[in-house]
């Protein structure tokens, strides 16, 4: 990774108006342990704007009703907002159509949905699946699942001392048996940066669809689903200044149609009989039942407030962030980062020498400093490289560099309170 020199300003710093950022952000203003919180724990889920707060509040107030059929006020408001909401995706990732992206619960519910719907449709016995050993524990368990119940075998892509995919080793696993890829855009226990486009493209020349880990991507970067030409794409709206329990997954058409639907009743038919269900046309196929309305209305606020500030200057603003934090904690003895791609994302994992990570966690949060500990839902990534759990340090485009300064004192406090 480039280091920035700790002795210069970062430039891009100087044109970000975080302080009129963060005036937006409610919860910034929350004392712990009577000290201004400092909230580093953004991978997990990040903290959510007033004009978001604000859709919410509108949808709840003056807008709320049961989606679609419903020929009143409304319902007929309330469809029009949600179906809005799905363009604004469509467009966040430049989706070729508005029907190829699908509101679920989350990353881990879409992926869910990809295993039912293609992989228990597609997938057979002596079929092999690719993943890659930074998988979260999302995209590694539903292929489990399968290929136990399918006879499918699962074959893994390593990775190096750095946290990088070995893509010879990933080339390598290709066959005639290969039917599937799953693989994270970004790592979010590393911070990694994965070469989907040219993993993708190689799969793509064996004929075998990919599906892609979105959740620490899309907050962070820009992201382009048809120039990256990936057949599936999850993320989640807790991760990007959104509402929990919202997710996306696109999916390019011609899949989507040739699906199974995962869940039944609702708005996923077209009519019924006892003799036969025919099936809705996408993405309604798979959006059986009550949708959640308010959240995908308010993800739409969250995406338009992301769009505003501009995605690439987000993520130019936060791998200063990243940068400045990583230099800093390179020249302070007993602290060890874990994770050091050159290509990474706003997300610093460490060890303290003789410090467990909740002591760590628990001390800092006295600091008023929010951190994340543990094995992040990583645990084949935690076993490769033989350490038990991490401090995770993860960063947002509201964070500043005296938050920054602030979490490295509280380290230097934890090792002197355990020396």
């Amino acid at each position: 990774m480039k280091i920035i020199d700790s002795t210069l300003k970062p430039q891009f710093a100087s044109i970000f108006d975080v302080e009129a950022i963060r005036a937006e952000f409610p919860i910034l203003k929350l004392q712990v342990e009577n000290k201004p919180l400092v909230y580093l724990d953004n991978a997990a889920s990040s903290q959510m704007p007033q004009p978001v707060i604000d859709r919410l509040v509108r949808y709840q107030t003056s807008q709320h009703a049961n989606i679609n059929r419903g020929v009143h006020y409304l319902s007929e408001t309330a469809t029009a907002e949600y179906e809005d909401s799905r363009r604004k995706l469509q467009r966040f990732i430049n989706a070729g159509e508005d029907r190829e992206v699908i509101f679920t619960s989350g990353t881990t519910d879409s992926i869910n949905l990809v295993m039912h719907g293609y992989g228990r449709k597609f997938i057979g016995v002596g079929d092999e699946i690719i993943l890659t050993t930074l998988e979260h524990h999302s995209n590694i368990v539903p292929w489990q699942m399968l290929a136990e119940e399918k006879g499918a075998k699962i074959r893994v892509v390593p990775i190096n001392d750095a946290g990088e995919l070995l893509i010879d080793e990933y080339e390598g696993l290709f066959n005639e048996r290969t039917k599937f890829v799953g693989v994270l855009h970004v790592s979010n226990a590393l911070g990694t940066i994965n070469p989907i486009k040219q993993m993708i493209a190689f799969a793509h020349a064996r004929g075998v669809p990919v599906l892609i880990d979105g959740a620490q991507a899309a907050p962070h970067m820009r992201v382009d689903v048809q120039d990256l030409d990936c057949d599936f794409y999850t993320f989640s709206g807790h991760k990007m200044c959104g509402p929990t329990g919202i997710g996306i997954l696109y999916g390019k058409a011609e899949l989507l149609e040739r699906m199974q639907p995962f869940k039944g009743g609702g708005d996923m038919i077209m009519s019924v009989t006892f003799e036969k269900t025919t099936y809705n046309s996408i993405p309604h196929k798979f959006e059986a039942g009550t949708p959640p309305i308010a959240a995908a209305i308010g993800l739409g606020a969250a995406v338009d407030y992301l769009s505003a500030i501009g995605m690439d200057a987000i993520a130019a603003y936060e791998l200063e962030l990243l940068n400045y934090a990583t230099e800093q904690m390179s020249h302070m003895p007993g602290v060890r980062i874990i994770g050091t791609a050159p290509m990474k994302t706003a997300v610093v994992s460490f060890e303290v020498k003789g410090v467990h990570p909740h002591d760590i966690g628990t001390l800092l949060n006295q600091e008023g400093v929010a951190v994340r500990t543990g094995h992040h839902c990583v645990q084949p990534v935690m076993l490769r490289l033989k350490v038990p759990a991490t401090t995770r340090a993860s960063f947002a485009f509201y964070n500043t560099m005296a938050e920054v300064d602030t979490f490295i004192a509280g380290i230097r406090t934890v090792q002197k309170f355990f020396t």
